[in-house]
């Protein structure tokens, strides 16, 4: 939004920018030149608050706010079990790991093993915060590595994010088909998933975000994988509570304040994923236990986690307190 001779748009009209960061911070360093004078950066998860202060504290930070849900009915209109024909479903698209590998082994052998070794550090342990498990590796692996150093190799490691986060996608999901649960997937790449029960995967198209609402109002259960936010949320958990499918979630500290297992959503654990299958399964075989958790899991998203609540929030702590 900057013009021919230089003026940004907000500035120019004294506008105050406020930007809600949905991936981690280490996305956007590119963008750090181009931000105007008033601005102020809202992060959803409390580990890229910590990272911003840690790297950037000159930024003018917003307070944490994670992301909301939307609801297309009322608790009273909700889908209830007779109406929703898939057991589980999931949206969002799917890259396979090994699509990444071109970019793990471009410079040489010993950058590819330390790629690897930071891979599986995550695999092996899936509670481990993104940039806190790729600084330790840096710090411990790059010789003479500096604060300044260490800030600006982050960017250039993306992939590694990308790539644990769509191999546990992929393994949630190749867990449950294999374990003869149907999964209906909406989202590009699911086709190249590979797992000994394909007939169980439902490959449904790639949508807008509307359009998923739809397909997670057909669903008595919504899968939710993180994308590596261990101490934030993110909006499919509570679009699933808000659109009347119970949410199966992988665990992050916030929303074990937030919300109630068993009663708001069901967490399960990467590290302990042959127990998924039964969890769900159980929840499948039990519709008055369902019926009591979707509408639970409704009025607690609809009393503090829709977007009207995250905008009243922003006009409270941001814009009242502008001069």
């Amino acid at each position: 939004m900057i013009d021919s001779q230089g003026v940004n748009f907000f500035e120019a009209r004294e506008i105050p920018f406020i930007n809600i960061v949905v991936d981690h911070p280490f996305y956007y360093h590119k963008f750090l030149p181009f931000l105007p004078k008033d601005y102020t950066q809202v992060s959803i998860d409390r580990d890229h608050e910590a990272y911003l202060k840690r790297f950037f504290p000159w930024m003018k930070r917003g307070p944490f706010l994670p992301l909301g849900g939307t609801s297309l009915w009322t608790k009273e209109s909700l889908p209830g079990w007779d109406d929703r024909p898939y057991d589980v479903v999931f949206t969002g698209n799917y890259t396979p790991p090994d699509h990444f590998t071109d970019v793990i082994t471009r410079v040489n052998d010993e950058y590819t093993k330390f790629y690897y070794g930071i891979i599986n550090d995550f695999i092996e342990h899936p509670h481990l915060g993104m940039h806190q498990g790729l600084i330790r590796h840096l710090e411990e692996e790059v010789e003479d590595a500096t604060e300044d150093g260490v800030r600006d190799m982050l960017p250039n490691m993306i992939f590694i994010d990308l790539y644990v986060r769509h191999y546990f996608r992929g393994e949630v999901v190749k867990k449950l088909v294999d374990a003869g649960i149907r999964v209906a997937c909406f989202g590009a790449g699911w086709d190249l998933l590979k797992c000994d029960h394909p007939e169980n995967l439902i490959r449904g198209k790639v949508l807008d975000s509307h359009a998923c609402l739809k397909e997670i109002s057909k669903g008595k259960i919504s899968l939710n994988v993180m994308p590596w936010f261990k101490d934030g949320a993110h909006d499919r958990v509570f679009n699933s509570m808000l659109n009347g499918a119970v949410c199966f979630t992988d665990w992050s500290q916030y929303m074990t304040e937030e919300l109630r297992d068993g009663e708001d959503v069901i967490f399960y654990e990467l590290d302990q994923l042959d127990k998924l299958p039964q969890a769900i399964r159980d929840l499948l075989s039990d519709r008055e236990r369902w019926e009591r958790m979707q509408k639970q899991a409704y009025q607690t998203a609809y009393e503090k986690h829709t977007w009207d609540n995250r905008a009243r929030r922003i006009h409270k702590e941001i814009l009242c307190k502008i001069p």
